[in-house]
């Protein structure tokens, strides 16, 4: 009926045992807008839909927010504040108020319902789209027993107790929906392992590896049990024939999407000009054939989550479609569709409903705890058997262990939307709160039992002041695009001397992670030639051999690799292969890029936070290379003189720099000027309070360095601002300044420096230099940290 005029409108349910009938005033069309804020005072009702939908998000999301704060810190994810929010909304804590159960009322929950699904459909969807397929081929022994294992023994143990004690146990209907729960109970989901891995922040560790690769077999494993059961559920409850039809549908779909669908992404990929976005029609066209799918799956009486699955796989991971279409819905999916749909799915659960006294809840407690308890051991046998320690082995165990949305969602549509609600929401209840006690421990166990930075300690010195001066100086250059080859090369041109004082490279290549699930790991030296190599790293490959064939030294050796990585993650990669190469010396580019000009060009924080976790947990010495334009500029120039600056304080930072400084010295083309920043008030031949510091200036002091022109001088300064005006009248007469970080060391020479600082990663001298206030000066400066080894 149009306008306000209402009809009352008989819903009636026919279930088996009981007839309900429920008399409902509905209003046809619906009315979304409000005419304001006093109609809600006027009427104590929500009659609006949209201004119900935002006080319900607002509501929602702050106390989502206000749980996430408090538990983040224990490293638990979100989904955990997600979950306890949808419990604390439920009707037997505040929403048995009155206020809540206006904002909540059962009628307005349909359109958050319908968004969460919406909101889970693209999630699976996403999900598959970055999962990467060839991790089946270079999976190892290990990861394939620990992914079969870890399904496999729940799945056993459950049946058992399905099949011993559920017909005795179980009423009719709940023993065909506990074939489908077992099945669930042992599934490990790999979007699931790979939002916890990502959150803990070990998604690049060894033994987040080693998790994501068996719980990718897991869960390819557990999907087919899933469709297996799922059929079988259908047959008894429809008839074999229409389970007949269930799998040949699932089968022609299937051949559609191998034959059809995955030739025509390959076909979009051909047809995108490298390092361009895929069309936006292409997009429309993946999206529209997504819904479709979960239309289909739904018609053949599958879950609808299953149709986007299997689709997702078959779009190719990494650019150009999967990371456009990832990073044009993740966002919005990840932070507002998905935490609905978590906190949407838990205010179904009824506390009040779960009674230890109904046989049903008991054997369902069992189930749990037995699936659970089986999963745990068989995930941690096959990594006690490859010799891994019992530490690690529990982790990855209880990192498979950890149930997420996709569990939840699949614990929803079973109990709660098929069948009898009533029946089924004490045991969706039950298995809600117990997905929550398991998102708040494990979390915090595994925090607790491994430390991905304990590998990195340094228990032998790696750094160049421990360097024989006829053994192989290795170094480890980060690139994170193109702009930082040049310099990075300019200054290992100048380190390369002789076949006696050899020169080991080792370039890594960042890339941001778009589009994957996985991390990605590429030695170039592997590939026979470079244009084998991923395209996306040929622009860096191609200078580095350049400059290795033009050196033609025989103590050099240039080893390329690329790492595709989330940005929170790329430390682990830097460090770990700084850690198995045995290097000396990190080298990182600073965050920001200066044009030829000296203006300040960009600036980006991931690269800032990157460079501090490296030097939180970096088992070598590190250097933050500060280019200003001129230092990649003269690559190419044909100057016969490159002049080089080191100012000096002492402190084990300052000497690492300084050591660095005179092997560059060793080469012919360079002019090394050591300043010596002395305290006023001492002499800076006597009162030397680190013999250490005079032990490597009394080779500078003497002009004794080899055959390198060094100059050296002191400068007595009072304090920090004489020490800051001396350096920036320093700043523009070389072409590379190098300094110690000098981290956690006060000196006279710098006091009252550090309040000003603007960037603390390049210590107080290094952001005198790096700072916006020494304008147009196109100086580069290497801020060197020697390998800590005390503070672990």
């Amino acid at each position: 009926m149009a306008g306000s005029e209402a009809t009352a409108a008989r819903i009636s349910n026919s279930i088996p045992t009981d007839i309900f009938t429920v008399t409902e005033c509905v209003h046809l069309p619906g009315r979304i807008h409000s005419p304001g804020m006093w109609n809600y005072f006027h009427s104590g009702i929500f009659s609006f839909s949209l201004p119900q939908f935002e006080i319900q998000m607002i509501v929602a999301f702050l106390i989502m927010q206000a749980f996430h704060y408090m538990l983040k810190r224990h490293g638990m994810p979100p989904f955990t504040s997600q979950l306890i929010t949808g419990l604390i909304l439920s009707s037997p804590i505040l929403g048995h108020l009155k206020v809540f159960r206006v904002i909540f009322s059962s009628k307005s929950q349909e359109l958050i319902y319908v968004l969460g699904f919406f909101g889970e459909a693209l999630f699976v969807f996403l999900s598959a789209v970055k999962t990467d397929m060839g991790t089946m081929k270079r999976m190892g022994r290990k990861a394939l027993c620990t992914g079969i294992a870890c399904h496999v023994s729940p799945l056993l143990l459950g049946y058992l107790l399905y099949f011993t004690l559920g017909k005795s146990w179980l009423t009719e209907k709940m023993y065909y929906k506990n074939s489908f729960l077992t099945a669930v109970h042992s599934l490990t989901s790999f979007p699931v392992v790979v939002y916890l891995l990502e959150h803990l922040r070990i998604l690049n560790s060894e033994l987040g590896q080693l998790a994501l690769s068996a719980s990718f077999v897991s869960d390819l494993s557990g999907l087919m049990i899933m469709v297996v059961s799922e059929v079988v559920t259908i047959s008894s409850e429809i008839g074999a024939t229409r389970a007949m039809m269930t799998v040949g549908s699932i089968l022609i779909y299937l051949l559609l999407i191998a034959y059809a669908f995955r030739p025509a992404m390959c076909w979009v990929v051909r047809k995108t000009p490298e390092g361009k976005p895929v069309k936006g029609m292409y997009i429309h066209i993946i999206m529209a054939i997504m819904f479709l799918s979960g239309l289909y799956a739904d018609y053949n009486a599958l879950p609808i989550f299953l149709g986007p699955l299997f689709l997702g796989l078959a779009v190719p991971a990494g650019p150009p479609i999967g990371s456009t279409i990832v990073s044009k819905l993740n966002c919005f999916t990840e932070e507002v569709f998905l935490p609905l749909y978590v906190t949407a799915a838990a205010m179904k659960a009824d506390i009040r409903s779960v009674t230890f006294s109904d046989r049903s809840i008991t054997f369902n407690v069992v189930l749990f705890c037995s699936t659970f308890v089986a999963k745990m051991v068989g995930s941690l046998v096959p990594p006690l058997y490859y010799k891994m320690p019992l530490n690690d082995a529990l982790t990855v165990a209880l990192i498979l262990s950890f149930k997420g949305v996709n569990q939840l969602s699949v614990y929803l549509c079973t109990l709660m939307f098929k069948g009898d609600p009533r029946e089924g929401e004490p045991v969706f209840s039950l298995l809600t709160i117990a997905i929550l006690v398991d998102a708040l421990i494990i979390p915090v166990l595994v925090k607790y039992l491994y430390d991905p930075s304990r590998k990195y300690a340094g228990y032998q010195k790696r750094d160049i002041m421990h360097c024989r001066g006829n053994a192989e100086l290795r170094v480890l250059v980060c690139i994170h695009r193109f702009a930082n080859v040049a310099a990075a090369i300019k200054l290992l041109e100048a380190a390369c001397l002789s076949r006696e004082r050899p020169l080991g490279i080792y370039v890594l290549h960042l890339i941001r992670l778009i589009g994957r699930s996985s991390p990605v790991f590429i030695s170039h030296n592997k590939q026979r030639t470079v244009s084998s190599s991923s395209s996306f790293s040929e622009n860096i490959i191609i200078p580095f051999e350049r400059f290795k064939q033009e050196k033609k030294l025989v103590g050099l050796s240039v080893n390329l690799f690329t790492a595709i990585t989330p940005p929170k993650c790329m430390h682990e990669d830097i460090c770990t292969l700084a850690l198995d190469r045995l290097t000396s010396l990190i080298v990182l580019p600073f965050h920001r890029k200066w044009s030829i000009d000296g203006s300040l060009e960009s600036e980006d924080n991931n690269i800032r936070t990157l460079n501090y976790n490296v030097l939180q947990i970096a088992p070598c010495s590190v250097g933050i290379l500060v280019d200003r334009g001129h230092l990649g500029r003269s690559m190419a120039s044909t100057e016969s003189s490159y002049s080089v600056a080191m100012f000096f304080l002492g402190g084990n930072d300052d000497q690492e720099a300084i050591i660095f400084a005179k092997r560059l010295a060793g080469n012919s083309n360079i002019t090394l000027a050591v300043v010596h920043l002395v305290a006023s008030e001492t002499d800076g031949d006597i009162h030397i309070d680190n013999l250490l510091d005079f032990e490597v200036l009394k080779d500078v002091k003497r002009n004794n360095v080899g055959n390198a022109y060094v100059i050296y001088s002191e400068e007595k300064v009072e304090d920090g601002p004489q020490t800051a005006m001396v350096i920036r009248s320093m700043a523009y007469k070389f072409d590379l300044i190098i300094v110690g970080r000098r981290h956690n060391i006060d000196s006279p020479q710098t006091s009252g420096l550090a309040e000003w600082s603007e960037f603390p990663e390049l210590g107080v001298i290094g952001d005198l230099l790096a700072s916006s206030d020494v304008v147009g000066s196109k100086t580069s400066i290497l801020v060197v940290q020697q390998q800590q080894t005390d503070d672990r």
